[in-house]
Order: structure tokens, then C-alpha cells, then sequence
């Protein structure tokens, strides 16, 4: 048995950089953590995996984790749903 111990968990200089250019990106973006109507991520084209609570975004502009509920002003409607 080893006296290993796990330090406590503090950010890193990466971490504060990725949070102020996801900041940016939601500031930019219009990235909601809430829908715009009958509008989230997971009825949109770009929602990898509609299916799942978080998903890849593959917007160009984002491409990002987001969540189901989550919403852009990049939203599009999904091939099937345009007729």
C-alpha cells in the first residue's frame, strides 16, 4: 500500500484559458443552456446524437459538447424535418 495521496483538484493555466474562450464562444454565439421554443440542440442537424443527453455539436462555428436542451443561434432543422 502506497502513502499516496491525491491532491485536491485546482485549475490549471489551460483550464482558466478554455473557460474565458467558452465564455467568448457562448458570449458570441448566442450558446444557450436553455431551448428557444420548439428549438434545442437535440432537434438540430449539427446534434450528433440525438438520442443522448450531451452530444458533439458539429457546427463549423462551435463544435463543442453541448447538452440536449442547450440552444444556438446556428440552430437548423434536421434533413427529415425539412419538407
Amino acid at each position: 500500500m502506497t502513502d499516496y495521496v491525491i491532491p485536491e483538484p485546482e485549475p490549471k493555466e489551460i483550464d482558466e484559458k478554455l473557460s474565458i474562450e467558452l465564455r467568448h464562444m457562448a458570449d458570441n454565439a448566442v450558446l444557450r443552456g436553455h431551448p428557444s421554443g420548439d428549438e434545442k440542440c437535440e432537434n438540430c442537424r449539427y446534434y450528433l446524437e440525438p438520442y443522448n443527453d450531451l452530444s458533439y455539436c458539429w457546427h463549423p462555428k462551435l463544435r463543442i459538447l453541448v447538452g440536449a436542451n442547450w440552444w444556438c443561434q446556428w440552430w437548423e432543422t434536421t434533413p427529415e424535418d425539412a419538407t
